[in-house]
């Protein structure tokens, strides 16, 4: 079996395509994996790591304004599925899978053109560009959440409402043994993991920096892991140093956390935006969350995928516009829950996350391709 994943951008399109990869590789040990995306994603950082060989295409999104730019992605979105072709010419796969992102459009085109067996997975509550304009193309799309369906017109019957891949390792690990592999010492009660996405995201960068400077330094017994994105790395970590808070050993700064699901496990509180794979993970594990959901994003899915878990008392919510005044309304509510007397609402809220887990999402997934692949033949 020979398999080829597209999907880049962020790390909300990357890592499902590595979850099913994975999957795939530990029911075909010899299956041969391959990803495609663009030279600027992070794909470039985590398929690499993962040990998957990555081929590159040119392909750009679309924007929203009257832009000049968008001329250029008319043109990629025609060339980029003979770049495509030449990839499916080397690599000569069975099947071919994609996750999102525009990357996407010109692999799976290609592959559908030729009869190859192809699959799609939508991990939001709103359908992106890609899958809208691919939806009539491929033979499958795979739904996290049910009402993503209402979004596309495609045939139904090519739609199956699956939940989000993850990787195994975000269930296979306890706190205590996430701790123990991270040497986290008994000094530290708690520990708070933040991050804005794979990217970074400035709002989020500035309010956990307040937070630290108001809340972390002052309570030694917290470990703080922040990862600032690629994009915000440099900026946020000048105003850290100007904060004075790389002096303090309980508050760690980096660009891109590639351990996440180990960090995640030890975490007893996450703040973080709302894609659709975060809360997956989050679900998962079981972990008490603060949502910060990105405003920037298609018909404010972010905003929608929390509010869902918020209106169930499985998690807490600020929107950006919340986190005026130095985020002291951040700093306050994560001060009431990493206190003995917050125990019992991060018990509560971890308890409600846990069903919002889809179960044997990655198997079902498998067996779906196995099915697709085989009628192909």
């Amino acid at each position: 079996m020979r398999v080829l994943m597209t999907g880049g951008g962020t790390g909300g399109h990357v890592n499902p395509a590595l979850a099913i990869a994975n999957t795939i590789k530990q029911n075909d040990p010899d299956a041969v994996i391959a990803f495609v995306g663009t030279k600027k994603g992070i794909e470039n950082k985590l398929v690499p790591k993962a040990g998957y060989p990555l081929y590159h295409v040119e392909i750009q999104g679309i924007r929203r304004s009257l832009s000049p730019a968008n001329l250029k992605t008319a043109y990629l979105a025609v060339t980029s599925v003979g770049k495509a072709k030449k990839i499916l010419d080397e690599f000569k796969p069975d099947l071919v899978v994609g996750t999102g992102g525009y990357v996407c459009w010109p692999v799976v085109k290609a592959a559908a053109d030729r009869g190859i067996p192809t699959a799609l997975h939508e991990s939001n509550a709103i359908a992106g560009v890609a899958v809208k304009m691919l939806q009539k193309f491929v033979d499958r799309i795979y739904l996290n959440f049910e009402r993503t369906g209402e979004t596309l017109t495609c045939d139904r019957s090519k739609l199956m409402q699956v939940g989000n891949p993850v990787m195994g390792t975000f269930k296979a690990m306890s706190r205590e043994e996430a701790r123990a592999q991270l040497g986290i010492g008994d000094e530290y009660k708690y520990v708070i993991l933040s991050y804005g996405g794979s990217m970074g995201a400035e709002k989020v960068n500035e309010a956990v920096l307040y937070l630290m400077r108001d809340f972390t330094s002052k309570h030694p017994e917290v470990l703080h892991i922040h990862a600032t994105g690629s994009i915000e790395w440099e900026e946020c970590s000048a105003k850290f140093r100007e904060m004075g808070l790389d002096r303090y050993p309980n508050i760690q700064l980096n660009e891109y956390i590639f351990d996440m699901p180990v960090k995640m496990a030890a975490a007893d509180l996450t703040i973080n935006r709302a894609g659709a794979m975060t809360v997956t993970e989050l679900a998962t594990t079981g972990k008490c969350a603060i949502f910060i959901p990105s405003p920037n994003v298609a018909e404010n899915h972010q905003y929608k995928n929390a509010r869902v878990l918020v209106d169930d008392e499985a998690a807490l919510l600020f929107e950006e516009k919340e986190l005026t005044d130095e985020a002291k309304p951040l700093t306050a509510k994560v001060e009431e829950l990493l206190c003995p007397a917050g125990d019992s609402i991060r018990e509560n809220m971890q308890n409600r996350i846990r069903k919002f887990a889809a179960e044997d999402t990655n198997k079902r997934i498998y067996k779906d391709l196995m099915d697709l692949t085989a009628a192909k033949k």
